[in-house]
């Protein structure tokens, strides 16, 4: 094992995608992150496609570098084994409500009795100090509760629809990690852990209003609410000759160098609505329909070679399918043909960043059936052959 997190013990309760994705994040940073599972395994085990019952995809592309334990925390023996690799460990995160933690006896205070250092991460739909708290909580409902699908409708004109990711549950994931290091950082000068809470609503909230509040944002309201360059009907793909391209024209210097293209350069100087980004804004409507309408009379190959020379951004339009042979993605690594030991080859998406001093991983680990790893996980903790025996016998772990 290796990365900047080696040394890091995660005790991972989480299932589904939000928390899932999180230590996904610190696993392949280096962190040694024990995925706990009830005997009938992670919910998201089943979503095919898959090759191999409980090794669904989505299942695969969360959960590599993790290693998979059994336990029925419902039972007594399995509380109990909980506790003992809660005596060592660094992180419990969770995602289920918590209540329902309370009601497993394993609430903050019980683990930081067994173990004051430790950093006690829940990922859950509201925080508990408003009145949502303890309402469920899924990727769908966050977006409409943060006014997502209505944004859409305002852009598009069309009825409010979710975004077609799991937006929320990733951005959530990743807010988790940030907050668990930052946790681990205090830790490390104060000696001692504490509890955190990773709440969806109010972090969706945070990327909603940060764009959006706008005129709102001043009391009393100096204009509507809205960034209208997100807005308009005209940000999206621009249809060309021959297929799509995404173009962003946005500061001064590649409005002239546009116009010049279109054989307008005296627009620049002498049209009101380009003086600067503050009136380009207020005319985005009308500027993004121009573009439009200008993108129409070449094929994409054209503009690509008129705009790259022009240093002005743009980007082919991909589709899933194409996005996986990107060329680039597959020079850096980010979309890999790796063979799984009973899954076989399968496409493994890459880690984004690197660590120039602390590199990642220098093997990495694939996701694991489940419990695959009860028994040595068992024996870390101290756990003798027999008592091993006897928990899978009884149906605790397996």
């Amino acid at each position: 094992m290796s990365g900047p997190l080696q040394g890091l013990r995660i005790l991972d309760l989480t299932s589904v995608l939000m928390g899932p994705y999180a230590t996904q994040l610190m696993a392949d940073m280096g962190a040694d992150v024990v995925k706990i599972e009830p005997p009938d395994g992670d919910t998201v085990r089943g979503i095919g496609p898959m090759r191999n019952p409980g090794m669904g995809h989505i299942f695969l592309h969360v959960n590599r570098n993790k290693r998979s334990l059994v336990l029925d925390l419902k039972q007594p023996d399995g509380l109990a084994a909980f506790y003992r690799l809660a005596e060592t460990a660094d992180v419990v995160i969770y995602n289920i409500r918590p209540q329902a933690m309370r009601r497993l006896g394993i609430d903050y205070e019980r683990l930081q009795a067994i173990n004051p250092r430790i950093i006690y991460a829940g990922l859950y739909g509201y925080s508990e100090a408003g009145p949502y708290a303890g309402k469920p909580a899924y990727d769908d409902l966050i977006q409409g509760a943060a006014a997502v699908p209505s944004i859409m409708s305002m852009a598009s004109g069309d009825r409010p629809r979710y975004v077609p990711l799991t937006l929320a549950d990733r951005t959530v994931g990743l807010m988790a990690s940030t907050t668990i290091l930052a946790a681990v950082v205090a830790r490390a000068q104060s000696g001692v852990g504490q509890q955190i809470e990773i709440p969806m609503f109010e972090t969706m909230v945070q990327y909603v209003l940060s764009d959006h509040l706008a005129g709102e944002t001043f009391v009393p309201a100096n204009g509507p609410s809205g960034y209208p360059r997100l807005l308009v009907k005209d940000r999206r793909p621009y249809q060309t000759q021959d297929g799509y391209l995404c173009v962003l024209i946005y500061n001064d210097k590649q409005w002239a160098s546009f116009l010049t293209l279109i054989g307008h350069a005296d627009w620049f100087t002498q049209d009101p609505r380009f003086a600067n980004i503050g009136v380009r804004t207020r005319h985005i409507n009308e500027l993004y329909a121009m573009v439009a309408q200008a993108m129409a009379t070449r094929t994409t190959q054209e503009w690509i070679d008129l705009l790259d020379g022009a240093d002005i951004p743009c980007m082919p339009l991909h589709d899933i399918d194409s996005l996986t042979h990107d060329p680039h993605l597959a020079a850096v690594g980010m979309i890999r043909e790796v063979t799984h030991p009973t899954e076989g080859l399968m496409r493994q998406i890459g880690v984004p960043v690197r660590l120039f001093g602390t590199p990642l991983r220098e093997e990495q680990i694939p996701a694991p059936h489940l419990g695959q790893h009860s028994a040595e996980i068992l024996r870390e903790a101290g756990f003798a052959a027999t008592d091993i025996e006897r928990l899978m016998a009884r149906g605790i772990t397996r």
